[in-house]
């Protein structure tokens, strides 16, 4: 499924594939990590980002 996911993004012209994991889904943390998914910086003097919600 992610293959197909990475596939459909390319086609379409996206530069890359986001995904959001629970902090204590290790077994989902360990999957992405092999497919090639990380955490990321967007300037690593300012840090991780952070997914935030706001419930309607």
């Amino acid at each position: 499924m992610l293959a197909e996911i990475e596939a459909i993004a390319r086609a379409r012209g996206c530069c890359k594939v986001t995904l959001e994991v629970l902090e204590n889904n290790h077994a989902a943390q360990s999957a992405y990590r092999k497919y090639g998914f990380a955490g990321y910086e967007l300037r690593p003097e300012a840090g991780r980002a952070l997914f935030w919600e706001k419930s309607l």
